[in-house]
């Protein structure tokens, strides 16, 4: 059976980033878009990620265009989109899909591991979030709505554990 410390993902310059290297850490990740309502949710990520980087917190940016078409720009549009409207510092992987035939590995373990409202493992929209513990447990999925700011209590209580 695949573990979280298992999977990989695709960088924007198609490099492998290796999950194992987050071992030990909280990991929050987030199917991102540039083009959302959720988008402003870009700062708070940031915040979070500056706030608790060095007590072992790791954001992950996955860029789907898979919701209305708002992403839709290539993978160094999309860094650089980050970088200079929000200050994104946290690691950005390639854009990917998060549903269908084509989902990236990491999302299908996510979407396996905690699934949403009755039961389905569907992502409904841009900025679901998933938090992991320390442990590569799957602890907790947020749907867009959710704040990243609401999820730093959760995050706090990780970090100490």
């Amino acid at each position: 059976m695949v573990q979280f410390y298992d999977l990989k993902a695709l960088k924007p310059n198609e490099e492998t980033y290796t999950f194992d290297q987050l071992k030990g850490k909280v990991v929050l990740i987030v199917n991102t878009a540039s083009k959302c309502g959720y988008t402003p949710q870009f700062a708070e990520l940031e915040e979070l990620n500056k706030k608790y980087a060095d007590q072992g917190l790791v954001v992950l940016g996955f860029p789907s265009n898979q919701f209305a078409s708002q992403d839709p720009g290539n993978n160094d549009e999309i860094v650089t989109f980050c970088q200079r409207n929000y200050g994104v510092s946290f690691p950005m992987m390639a854009k990917s899909d998060v549903n269908g035939s084509n989902t990236n590995e990491v999302f299908s373990f996510l979407k396996s591991a905690k699934k949403g409202i009755l039961g389905t493992e569907m992502i409904k929209w841009n900025f679901t979030k998933f938090l992991v513990d320390k442990q590569g447990n799957v602890v907790e999925r947020y749907g867009s709505n959710t704040k990243p700011s609401a999820i730093a209590e959760t995050i706090e209580k990780l970090l100490k554990q």
